[in-house]
C-alpha cells in the first residue's frame, strides 16, 4: 500500500505525495515520478508504472507539483522552473529520510522536467522519459489560443484536460528561457526515450530530437497505438515494465549474502513473514496470505507441506507404474489441508483436540484396468512423504546468534 506523505519545497509548501513501497518494505534503489503539465500523482497510468518497478524492488515517490492536486501553493504563481524545484526538494527529501533517488521518470512536461533535473541531483543514475516534448517551449501549443491575451494582459485563464488554470506571462518567459538553458547533451547518464508515433499531443519528432541530442548509453522504445496519456491500461503497464527491465542494466540491487547450509534445506525470514527457501540448489519463496498480515508472495508453510504430499505421491505412483510397465499417462493429485476436530475425542468442544486433515484426490490417466486403478490407490498410501506425516517426527532445535 502506498504511504501518504508532505514534504516541503523551496517556497515553504507542503506538497502532497504518496511514496509506493515494494512488497517486502526493503527497497534496494528509489525513484521519482514526475507527472505531466496539470496532471497528478493519482493518474491512473502512473500508478501503474509506479507499481511495475515496485515489482522490482524499488520504491516510487510521486508527487504533485506546486499548486496542483493536493498540494498547496497557487498554480498561476509556478513555472517551468518550480517543476524542477519541486523534484529537487523531492530528492532531498527522500535523501534525508529514506535514501537518495537512482532513477527519474518523468511524462509528458514533467519528462522535460527531469532531464534538466538529473543534472542537478547526483544521485541519479538513470533517467526515462515519456512522451516527453524536446524543449519546454512545446507546451505552448496547449493554450496557443490564449497566447496573445496573456502576453498582452499578462495572465489568463485557460482551460486544460478539463480543468480552468490562471497561466500568468511569467510561465511563458520562464519556457521560453529554459529552451536556451537546456542542453541535453549535459546529461552524462542512461537515458531510456518512450513515445508512441501516435501521440497527437506532443509529436514523435520530440523523442528523435532528444535521442540526437543525447549521449549514449541512450534506448528508444516506441509505445505504438498509445495515447498521449496512456489511458489504456495495457499501455502503462507496458511502459512500467519496459522501465523496470531496462533500468535493471543501470541500477544493480545489492545482492543478499546467499544462503548456505550443510543440511539440506535453509531458510531465511527478515522484516516480514517472506521467507527464502534454498533446498539444495534450488530456491523458492514462503509467505503467508494478506489476511493474516502476510504479503502473499509465495505458498504459505502448510501448502508447501501439501505440496510435498502430493509431489511425493504423484513421483510414487510414477515409479510403481513404471516398473510395473502399467500405462500410466499422467497424476494429478489436489491437496486440501484443515483442522478438524478428532471424532473419536471425547471432549469436541475443546478447540486443543483439533487435528490437521489432509483430503487428497488423485486423478490418474491412461488405459488402466480396475484392478491396476486399485492398486494404485493402495500405493499412494505408501509415499515416504505420507508414512512421515503419519509417523511420530522428533525435531531437534539449536538456536545460534549471527554474529553482525
Amino acid at each position: 500500500m502506498p504511504q501518504t506523505i508532505t514534504f516541503t519545497n523551496q517556497a515553504g509548501h507542503q506538497l502532497a505525495a504518496r511514496l509506493e513501497m515494494p512488497a517486502d518494505n526493503d527497497p534496494h534503489a528509489f525513484a521519482i515520478f514526475a507527472h505531466c503539465f496539470t496532471c497528478s500523482k493519482n493518474l491512473n497510468a502512473v500508478t501503474h508504472i509506479s507499481r511495475a518497478l515496485t515489482q522490482t524492488g524499488m520504491a516510487v515517490l510521486r508527487f504533485d507539483f506546486t499548486g496542483l492536486g493536493e498540494s498547496e501553493g497557487d498554480f498561476s504563481d509556478t513555472n517551468f522552473s518550480t517543476n524542477i524545484q519541486d523534484l529537487e526538494a523531492a530528492a532531498e527529501f527522500l535523501a534525508e529520510n529514506y535514501q537518495a533517488p537512482k532513477l527519474l521518470v518523468g511524462h509528458s512536461l514533467g519528462g522535460a522536467a527531469v532531464l534538466i533535473a538529473s543534472t542537478r541531483i547526483a544521485s541519479v543514475e538513470a533517467v526515462a522519459t515519456i512522451g516527453a516534448p524536446a524543449d519546454p517551449e512545446h507546451v505552448q501549443h496547449l493554450i496557443e489560443n490564449d497566447v496573445e491575451k496573456i502576453e498582452n494582459e499578462g495572465q489568463a485563464t485557460v482551460s486544460l484536460a478539463g480543468r480552468k488554470f490562471t497561466v500568468k506571462k511569467q510561465f511563458l518567459d520562464d519556457i521560453k528561457q529554459a529552451r536556451h538553458d537546456h542542453q541535453i547533451e549535459k546529461i552524462r547518464k542512461p537515458l531510456l526515450i518512450l513515445h508512441s508515433p501516435a501521440d497527437q499531443t506532443v509529436s514523435i519528432d520530440n523523442a528523435a530530437e532528444i535521442y540526437q541530442q543525447a549521449r549514449h548509453p541512450k534506448s528508444f522504445v516506441s509505445l505504438d497505438n498509445a495515447d498521449h496519456l496512456l489511458s489504456r491500461k495495457e499501455d502503462s503497464l507496458y511502459v512500467g515494465r519496459a522501465i523496470a527491465t531496462w533500468v535493471e542494466r543501470y541500477i544493480i540491487p545489492q545482492t543478499p549474502t546467499p544462503l548456505s547450509t550443510d543440511l539440506q534445506v535453509v531458510t531465511r525470514t527478515e522484516h516480514s513473514f517472506t521467507t527464502e527457501i534454498m533446498a539444495g540448489q534450488h530456491a523458492l519463496t514462503a509467505d503467508e496470505p494478506e489476511s493474516v498480515g502476510g504479503l502473499d508472495l509465495g505458498p504459505s508453510p502448510y501448502d508447501l507441506l501439501a505440496a510435498s504430499l502430493g509431489a511425493c505421491t504423484g513421483m510414487t505412483l510414477r515409479m510403481y507404474a513404471n516398473h510395473k510397465k502399467w500405462p500410466l499417462e499422467e497424476v494429478i493429485v489436489h491437496i486440501k489441508h484443515q483442522k478438524i476436530y478428532d471424532e473419536d475425542c471425547q471432549d469436541c468442544e475443546d478447540p486443543a483436540k483439533k487435528i490437521d486433515h489432509m483430503e487428497r484426490i488423485v486423478e490418474v490417466k491412461g488405459n488402466l484396468t480396475e484392478q491396476q486403478r486399485n492398486r494404485l490407490r493402495e500405493i499412494a498410501d505408501k509415499c515416504p512423504v505420507h508414512k512421515t506425516l503419519h509417523a511420530s517426527v522428533k525435531v531437534d532445535t539449536t538456536l545460534v546468534m549471527i554474529d553482525d
